[in-house]
């Protein structure tokens, strides 16, 4: 898509031959920022509700500022998943209001702070092995634009605790259930709510949890209603299926 061709199409807005849907459907498919290693794209935010977000295992230092340079150029909110301390330092250095979250490896830019819904994002986890990837979880829909409220090492070894917060699940509009070993966790809460659940397997467990894979599993053969499963340790993935689930909602109030 060349500027010739918005122009017209603006144009043919404008004159009354063109629907505004045929015009947004169009600017969706607007060019992305050739990096050579990288190609940002810039429109995600318009056609998935939040911009595109930098997995920074893998990529070097400078890679990863280039592209969070690029992004918050045209963004309000920047979200670099996977980060370690030396490419916040390096981010922070172009952008002093940039935070990390150390468990979770996050780093994030929030110049807009929006808010999408009244009702908020609950995170848990099975128990303190669980938090990196909860706060991971936590972080990146906090920059989405949600409420979040954390409840940590509530596993069913001692199911007498997660009971002492029951009454805060009715403040959710989703829950996050971060959970390794056999990942009962899920499960348990997904039988508790009438509202979606998250559930996230870690890799953390001794032998026999194959890095994540029973949890995993168990998760998915859950018997309870309302649960999806994302990937093993994927926080991210667990914050951005919380973030289209309350959205789409939103739509259709």
């Amino acid at each position: 898509m060349n500027m010739q061709h918005i122009v017209a199409l603006l144009e043919q807005y404008k004159a009354g031959q063109a629907g505004l849907d045929d015009v947004l459907k169009e600017l969706k498919k607007l060019p992305y920022e050739d990096l050579d290693f990288a190609k940002v794209d810039h429109h995600r935010a318009l056609r998935n509700g939040f911009p595109e977000v930098i997995f920074c295992q893998g990529k070097t230092v400078e890679q990863v500022v280039k592209i969070f340079h690029s992004l918050a150029e045209k963004n309000r909110n920047i979200l670099a998943t996977r980060a370690g301390q030396e490419i916040f330092e390096a981010v922070q250095a172009q952008y002093p209001e940039a935070k990390y979250n150390v468990p979770g490896r996050v780093v994030s830019l929030t110049r807009e702070h929006c808010k999408n819904s009244s009702r908020r994002v609950l995170v848990l986890t099975a128990g303190t092995a669980d938090i990196p990837v909860a706060e991971e979880a936590a972080v990146c829909s906090e920059v989405m634009g949600h409420e979040v409220a954390r409840i940590y090492d509530v596993g069913v070894a001692g199911i007498h605790r997660l009971f002492a917060y029951y009454d805060k699940f009715e403040t959710a509009a989703v829950l996050i259930v971060v959970a390794g070993m056999e990942g009962a966790l899920a499960s348990v809460v997904g039988g508790l709510v009438d509202v979606p659940v998250v559930a996230v397997p870690t890799s953390v467990g001794y032998g026999a949890n194959f890095n994540g894979l029973s949890a995993l599993l168990s998760m998915l053969n859950s018997c309870a209603k309302g649960v999806g499963v994302v990937n093993i340790d994927n926080g991210f993935g667990a914050a951005a299926l919380a973030d289209v689930i309350i959205r789409s909602g939103l739509k259709h109030v």
